[in-house]
């Protein structure tokens, strides 16, 4: 099928920031998703103690369920909104502190120090700011950028990544001519040119 359609589709970081204040956030999952229970085993590939990424987090709860089960999780957001929610939604009492090198950038960071969180354009982050990771779970973010951005995402991504990071990535399969977006219509094909 062909994204064309979706090609020169943009949602601005002000729609996004609009979409948390008004609730309109039906890309947000409760129960956390099925397929990183499916195949957290390949995430892991059998390690403790990852650095595990969520690019594009909003309030994902599978970040408090891996920091529980002792891995240091990272995740960026340009809502500061769906930060602050996450923390108060686990009862997670956190800090907050500004982030060298990103003008306005700010990481709440949970008491504990397992988890992270950067408020920030996510093409501020570098691996000299955030580190690097063990693993990545990508469930709405390569879907969610902007189809203009997705090599500048995917060229960052791969600096982000350690050696040996196993890198989960959910994507969505529909008619791109019958829905604009997002989450926008990513072909495997595309992701193997992307990733490489």
């Amino acid at each position: 099928s062909d994204p064309g359609s979706q090609k020169g589709q943009v949602v601005t970081e002000e729609e996004w920031l609009q979409k948390w204040e008004t609730g309109k956030i039906g890309f947000h999952k409760e129960q956390g998703h099925p397929l990183l229970q499916k195949y957290l085993d390949v995430l892991l590939n059998g390690r403790s103690g990852l650095r595990i990424f969520f690019p594009l987090c909003g309030k994902a709860v599978e970040m408090k369920w891996l920091a529980d089960m002792g891995h240091s999780v990272v995740g960026v957001d340009v809502s500061e909104q769906a930060l602050k929610e996450f923390f108060a939604e686990h009862g997670l009492p956190y800090c907050e502190e500004p982030v060298p090198g990103i003008s306005g950038g700010k990481k709440l960071q949970s008491t504990s120090g397992n988890i992270s969180l950067y408020c920030c354009s996510i093409y501020e982050l570098s691996s000299s700011i955030a580190g690097k990771f063990d693993g990545v779970w990508d469930r709405g973010a390569l879907v969610a950028v902007n189809p203009c951005d997705r090599e500048r995402y995917v060229h960052l991504m791969i600096t982000l990544m350690e050696k040996n990071c196993s890198y989960l990535l959910v994507t969505v399969l529909y008619d791109p001519n019958k829905h604009k977006g997002p989450p926008f219509y990513v072909p495997e094909s595309e992701i193997k040119s992307l990733f490489g």
